[in-house]
């Protein structure tokens, strides 16, 4: 009961009066730039694109001089190109 008491006072208050000419790159006070659910998609996407890019290239300069044990599973065996089986004696 005290919690819900609280709750119902919660909060910012009304939109306080605030200098129009003050700059600020992050937008200022009560920023709600136009095209924000575009802009943090393609931003995603963008990084997104250059995780999957820098997981190829790892993925391709991946080598392993001594074999993991068979019994133990690791994830980059899935994707790499020294594939179970191939990769020579085991440890």
């Amino acid at each position: 009961l005290l919690f819900v008491h609280l709750r119902s006072k919660m909060g910012g208050g009304p939109k306080v009066p605030f200098p129009k000419y003050v700059y600020s790159p992050a937008g200022g006070w009560y920023a709600n730039p136009r095209n924000w659910k575009r802009n943090t998609a393609i931003a995603f996407g963008i990084v997104g694109l250059i995780a999957a890019v820098t997981f190829n290239i790892s993925r391709q300069h991946e080598y392993r001089p001594i074999a993991p044990a068979e019994h133990k599973w690791m994830p980059s065996r899935s994707w790499s190109s020294q594939g179970i089986g191939k990769d020579g004696p085991s440890a």
